[in-house]
């Protein structure tokens, strides 16, 4: 396989239950188009990390990792309670390789994503140097999700999420993918400092974009052009809508 990036590892989160499908299947398993949602997820970030991917597991993490297993060589780190992205991201940094500088955060659950988008986002990463990027989208009906505040100069300043927003920050229209690449190092030193200081009482990645515009970090976004790619598997609604999306992909392809 030839690699976009040498440099690059991804986390994948993959440990929720995803109490929403009313389901006892863990939220990843949940099948689009008859194969597991994580699949989908797994391929792509393969073919911009190799064999450089983690997934963390919780719920049924035995199930998962023999799915995976049987398709992709990767690594799995453990996250005992679901205390939060940030803590998920804290329990994969242990099996990120060394050689890894940059790492890419994935959800488990957003079937819909492309390699290209990944691939295009990774780039402009590393051609702007920043110590961490996120990918935002614009959306006309943005509610639930977190919203991208930003600077004057476009800087990206934090990310608020639904519960804690103010009524002005929920006009904001930019939203949270919920994907992130960071330079290895600076994810490492942010993480120690997050707490759970929240509507949620969790350890929030996204507080990780806060500090580092405090230490005056480089930190931007980038904002990809289609928002279906991100739709996220919470409910049997969004599965039906992301099996329409994929089965209308699929046949555009064919």
């Amino acid at each position: 396989m030839t690699l976009p990036y040498r440099n690059i590892a991804v986390v994948i989160l993959a440990a929720g239950l995803g109490t929403r499908m009313k389901s006892q299947k863990a939220k990843v398993l949940h099948e689009v188009l008859g194969r597991p949602m994580i699949l989908y997820v797994v391929d792509v970030s393969t073919r911009i990390a190799g064999d450089d991917v983690i997934l963390v597991v919780g719920h049924q993490a035995e199930r998962v990792r023999q799915i995976v297993s049987a398709q992709a060589q990767t690594e799995y780190a453990h996250q005992d309670q679901q205390l939060g992205t940030g803590h998920a991201v804290l329990c994969a940094l242990p099996h990120v390789p060394d050689h890894s500088r940059h790492v890419v955060i994935l959800c488990g659950d957003v079937p819909l994503v492309k390699t290209d988008t990944l691939k295009d986002f990774v780039g402009d990463h590393l051609d702007h140097r920043r110590h961490l990027s996120v990918l935002a989208v614009r959306a006309d009906n943005p509610k639930g999700y977190g919203r991208i505040l930003m600077d004057a100069d476009h800087h990206v300043t934090g990310i608020v999420e639904e519960a804690d927003a103010s009524e002005e920050q929920r006009k904001i229209d930019v939203i949270n993918t919920g994907i992130y690449c960071a330079e290895k190092a600076f994810l490492d030193h942010s993480l120690q400092k997050i707490d759970t200081d929240n509507a949620q009482g969790e350890l929030y990645l996204t507080d990780i974009i806060g500090i580092g515009h405090r230490e005056n970090k480089t930190v931007g976004a980038v904002i990809a052009g289609d928002d279906r790619e991100f739709l996220g598997v919470n409910s049997q609604t969004d599965l039906t809508a992301v099996e329409s999306i994929m089965r209308s992909r699929q046949s555009d392809d064919s």
